[in-house]
């Protein structure tokens, strides 16, 4: 399995289900679902709004990262949002529009090839000034996919917590069709 075969269809998976879940917020909530984007788990953690924002900041750093490549300016656009999140918690439609661009970026780079040497080095900078020096397996198995998936769980938690009826089968819908019933004697 190749680094682009684990991550690419991850993101495309989580990031849709992501966005199931804000349809199902909306459904519950009607003209107040934009309330819920300010929500959190804790006093001290960052808003629903900013959880989507960084899910796809994740997404998409990984993609540029691994590819080698710049990263565009949208990515420290989504960093500044996610950050401003508590003030500023945006729209649900903000929130959908920021998946449907991390899905794009993801979606281009699977049409364009997505190539990574998974025993290349990676130096990823922290903004504490700390450099992880990696491997690209190492850096998407133990740092790519942990971040973001903390991102997207904390989002289904707020929701959860917020009384949007979420459950397991939302979590991983993406599943559902590999499920088959007992066979009967």
């Amino acid at each position: 399995m190749t680094l682009s075969d684990l991550l690419l269809p991850t993101y495309t998976q989580m990031l849709g289900t992501m966005a199931k879940w804000l349809d199902k917020a909306e459904a519950a909530r009607g003209d107040e679902v934009d309330a819920l984007l300010g929500a959190r788990l804790a006093p001290d953690m960052f808003p629903l709004a900013a959880q989507v924002r960084f899910a796809c900041r994740q997404a998409q750093e990984a993609v540029y990262r691994l590819q080698g490549r710049a990263f565009p300016s949208d990515i420290q656009v989504l960093l500044e949002e996610a950050r401003n999140a508590g003030e500023q918690p945006g729209t649900l439609a903000d929130a959908r529009a920021r998946i449907n661009e991390t899905l794009s970026v993801v979606e281009a780079a699977a049409a364009e090839g997505f190539t990574v040497s998974e025993d290349a080095p990676l130096s990823h900078e922290l903004p504490n000034g700390m450099v992880l020096d990696v491997t690209a397996t190492v850096y998407a198995r133990d740092w790519a996919l942990p971040q973001f998936y903390f991102h997207v769980v904390t989002a289904y938690a707020i929701l959860r917590a917020q009384g949007i009826e979420l459950g397991k089968a939302d979590y991983c819908a993406h599943m559902l069709p590999y499920f088959r019933m007992p066979q009967t004697e």
